[in-house]
């Protein structure tokens, strides 16, 4: 590529890089289109309503009701109400009688109260000029209108829409269907269970709630609530850490949406009243406080109670509910779990409504829903309201958190189906997984104590982001549980609902049951191959009362949607206990047995959906792959320019010419360096440590760049990434092991990371030169260090490479692994290739090496054979026939001193006087010469040339 088209691809980029950063400008503003507010009291008999409208910049547009949970106000739903408002609707939102600063008592969305309220407000909203009007209506008092909330502003949505049809659309989110039902739960029943995914046997006489309900008590008497998440649920394709950061519990005190904004406290004040002079309703009416006043001091339920939870809940109206409705409901939820949704939707369906359901990964224990949630209901609004955008139609969502987390943050994935199975005649697919377990006896202690756990009330969002947690914190007390588990699954399998059991209830002779019936809770565990890990999803417990024993009971377990990993278990669990609810006090034991020894499991088949990417993060992708591109380009020039070929030099494993490295500082680790090696060496490269001998094979290795020089491998210039370099076997700086694995399987599992064919290894052969032995099989934590350097060094031969480069491959040794290490590579040096050996072990390198480098501070001292380098101006030893003869000739020679006659050896110090000429003077002399050897040692040469010999 020339540098015109080098340039020409620069600017390009260029400008592509800053028009994404112009559209990511333009659209992150943070404040978006210009949102005008109102705040007014509105008069509804028997209360003063706190509300705000929100303007959007284009009027007129439909209207969005935004009720706001249990706890909360207007100020709790502010987030929502603005978004709704940047998407183009006129927003409406409101604090419920009771609550801010609105005046009246809370009757739990009462037709006669808060059910009226909302009437009032879409009256307010029909005088409106900014507010559209439907056009089937030409009287102007019927507003295109739709209204959302979460939890408690859930509910007064779907009842506002049974009593107003002025309502065009709804968006319940994380509601009850009867709260009833959601607080005095019964999960057995003799009758058959509806043939829906999550439908629960919503039988009469059920087990008070009493956690729970003490919360939603608590926030009615003026306190802070724990009943509305804070932190939004995770979503796919959203950084889920900082999602799970803010699961903070002391946050959700505030109360408020369960769709939207930050919930808010209560504003000082209490809708005018002191706090002070609240009687011990607080500011309940008194049916409200005595209906829950006889629950919690008799945990029972009489019918006046019944009728009146019953009067305050959807499923008084679902039966008259025909507008559009997408209903969507928390996973993580054990307040209002999947069979509230489930039983709205079938009665929805059942009265000719169009309904569309969603599961996420959230709930009252898991956050709110995240943006793209938050999105989706906008989406469902901009249809049904004013047509815009595609038909969001009747599909089923459902969220799955994977089992295994990353950092702690949950992988969610979305799963979609055509429609909500068992509605309009479609049928919902259970397979039966067989249980194993015998009879079993359970006992409930006197009092009730001590109580299995199951939930924490307020901090479930902090329980569900961790599995060891969730795993700790559900406890069965001994002596209290029965368990039936099933084999270990083969293949994944993913539960999306509520699986059903069939169970025979027993009494214990001499153990009479309570007079008001027994009590269990039933869960689904999901259980490790270890068997020691046990996940409850979303903490799910299912109350039981059996008023008749014995009894055979068909039981729906907790609604859930968990996949089941292969060699996992799944455990039915039931107990007499449960700290969360209202049990008896009564002493009593029952025998628990299956009745037909299988669980029914509902799968709902579907296909994953698509996450559509926000627009910067896109600019984003596509900026990155832009700068790729630049890398990419500018590193193949590289590589072309510096990826040339000395042909004089392809068969010369290794030539360093001038080689230097220079830190910052001016340090200068290796300066001016060059030697040669050549086939068959086996080269030690000498220095004290600091020498650059490491530095200098990290270059070799192009693990680094130098600062100047040249090397070259088979005449290859060496840079990183340069395709030579599979031509050498390094052991540089140490090498890891999987401690778990054996050496072989080590070695195989290196080899294929490198991408080469298999039948190139050459591991029997690396093994039999390293000396491995049987040993390779074994695990490499049995291993000695001896053999873990030899299974480096095999690594390293893994191959055949041309040229061993090892650094101090004898660290660590005991002198007899030092020989057989010696022999290793005396054995490798014997094929024909070359091994390059770093050690500041002298006498190693003296008897391992054949030539040898010397480097200090840096620099090259010396390189040869080891004994030239040895021998070089030092002393020598001649074996002669005639000692004194010898002694004299020597003495002639210039600079010859020391001479000294051991028996037939002669020593002398030759002081620079070559060897040769000293065997040559002494042969011409007609001495016999039988040996000739230098005196010293290589440790003698290495000292003085490194300049450490002297006193």
């Amino acid at each position: 590529m020339s540098k015109t088209q080098l340039r020409w691809l620069a600017l390009t980029l260029a400008a592509a890089i800053v028009a994404a950063g112009a559209l990511i400008w333009v659209n992150s503003g943070s404040d978006g289109p210009r949102i005008v507010t109102e705040d007014r009291m509105i008069a509804t008999p028997g209360a003063q309503l706190d509300t705000t409208l929100y303007l959007p910049e284009q009027t007129p547009a439909p209207a969005v009701l935004v009720a706001h949970g249990f706890g909360g106000s207007k100020e709790s739903v502010d987030g929502d109400a603005r978004e709704l408002a940047q998407r183009g609707f006129v927003v409406l939102t409101w604090s419920a009688r009771g609550f801010g600063r609105s005046t009246g008592q809370i009757a739990l969305n009462a037709p006669d109260a808060e059910v009226a309220d909302v009437s009032r407000l879409i009256d307010a909203l029909a005088q409106r000029p900014e507010v559209e009007k439907d056009g089937d209506n030409p009287s102007g008092q019927d507003p295109k209108v739709g209204i959302t909330g979460g939890s408690y502003g859930g509910a007064i949505s779907l009842l506002a829409a049974g009593y107003d049809k002025r309502i065009d659309a709804l968006a319940p989110v994380i509601t009850y269907n009867d709260l009833g039902q959601a607080l005095i739960p019964n999960s057995a029943t003799a009758e058959q269970v509806p043939n829906t995914p999550s439908a629960n046997a919503f039988a009469a006489q059920g087990v008070f709630k009493r956690s729970w309900a003490g919360v939603f008590f608590g926030a009615g008497m003026g306190g802070s609530s724990f009943a509305n998440p804070n932190a939004e649920a995770a979503e796919p394709g959203v950084d889920n850490d900082d999602q799970l950061d803010a699961q903070n519990p002391a946050a959700d005190a505030a109360g408020g949406s369960a769709n939207g904004a930050p919930q808010g406290g209560l504003p000082p004040g209490l809708g005018g009243r002191s706090q002070q002079n609240m009687g011990p309703c607080g500011r309940f009416t008194e049916q409200i406080c005595a209906a829950y006043t006889e629950l919690a001091t008799t945990g029972k339920a009489s019918q006046a109670t019944v009728d009146l939870l019953r009067s305050v809940s959807p499923a008084s109206v679902t039966n008259r509910i025909t507008q559009p409705t997408m209903v969507v409901q928390g996973e993580q939820d054990t307040l209002f779990g999947l069979d509230q949704s489930d039983a709205t939707a079938r009665q929805i369906t059942a009265a000719g409504g169009k309904v569309k359901v969603v599961w996420y990964a959230g709930g009252h224990d898991g956050g709110r829903p995240g943006s793209s949630l938050r999105s989706e209901i906008a989406d469902w609004f901009d249809f049904h309201l004013r047509g815009r955008g595609t038909d969001p139609g009747t599909s089923f969502e459902y969220a799955v958190q994977g089992a295994l987390r990353a950092q702690g943050a949950p992988n969610v994935r979305t799963m979609t189906a055509p429609g909500y199975p068992g509605l309009n005649g479609t049928q919902t697919e259970r397979r039966p997984i067989a249980l194993s377990g015998q009879e079993q006896t359970v006992v409930n202690p006197p009092g009730g104590n001590p109580g299995s756990i199951t939930s924490m009330p307020g901090l479930g969002s902090v329980v569900s982001g961790s599995n060891s947690l969730s795993s700790r914190l559900s406890i069965d007390m001994p002596g209290q549980v029965a368990r039936f588990r099933s084999e270990p699954f083969t293949t994944q399998l993913l539960i999306s609902g509520a699986s059903t059991i069939r169970l025979r209830v027993e009494g214990v002779p001499g153990q009479p049951p309570p007079a008001d019936g027994a009590v269990l809770f039933a869960k689904l565990y999901d259980v490790a191959a270890d068997g020691r890990q046990r996940v409850l999803p979303g903490s799910g417990v299912s109350p039981l009362r059996i008023t008749q024993l014995p009894a055979d009971i068909t039981v729906t377990l907790p609604g859930i949607v968990r996949p089941i990993e292969a060699d996992h278990r799944i455990e039915v669990a039931i107990t007499t206990t449960d700290q969360a609810y209202a049990v008896p006090t009564q002493p009593a034991a029952y025998t628990v047995s299956l009745v037909d020894n299988t669980v029914q499991v509902p799968v709902v088949p579907g296909t994953r959906s698509t996450q559509t990417p926000p627009m910067f993060a896109l600019v984003g992708i596509f900026v990155v792959i832009g700068l790729a591109i630049v890398v990419a380009v500018v590193a193949a020039i590289r590589r072309r320019r510096a990826d040339d070929v000395d042909p004089s030099l392809t068969d010369v494993p290794l030539v360093i010419e001038g080689l230097a490295k220079e830190y910052p500082g001016g340090l200068k680790a290796v300066d001016d360096l060059s030697f040669r090696v050549e086939k068959g060496q086996v080269l030690g490269l000498l220095g004290p440590n600091g020498a650059g001998k490491t530095t200098s094979l990290r270059m070799l290795m192009g693990l680094i760049q130098p600062t100047e020089g040249t090397i070259r491998v088979f005449g290859h210039k060496i840079y990183s990434g340069a395709p030579v370099l599979s031509r050498i076997g390094s052991f540089v700086e140490g090498s890891g092991f999987l401690p778990h694995l054996s050496g072989e399987a080590n070695l195989r599992l290196y080899w294929a990371a490198t991408g080469r064919p298999i039948q190139h290894a050459h591991f029997d052969e690396a093994i039999e030169i390293a000396g491995l032995g049987n040993a390779v099989r074994r695990k490499v934590r049995t291993y000695s260090q001896g053999m873990r350097q030899r299974l480096a060094i095999a690594q390293a031969m893994l191959g055949l490479p041309d040229m061993l480069v090892l650094d101090e491959p004898t660290n660590g040794l005991d002198p007899p692994q030092i020989h057989q290490m010696r022999e290793v590579l005396k054995r490798y040096a014997a094929t024909g290739r070359t091994v390059l050996v770093s050690s500041h072990l002298l006498a190693e390198v003296e008897q391992a090496c054949t030539h040898v480098v010397v480097m200090h501070r840096g620099k090259l001292v010396a390189a040869g054979e080891v004994a030239d380098i040895a021998a070089v101006g030092g002393e020598a030893t001649f074996r002669v026939d005639h000692p004194d003869q010898a002694a004299s000739v020597l003495g002639e020679l210039a600079g010859v001193t020391g001479i000294e006659i051991d028996g037939k050896q002669v020593h002398a110090n030759l002081d620079g006087t070559p060897r040769s000429k000293a065997l040559g003077a002494l042969v011409a002399a007609g001495v016999a010469v039988e040996q000739a050897d230098p005196r010293r040692r290589l440790e003698d040469a290495f000292l003085e040339l490194v300049g450490e010999n002297k006193a």
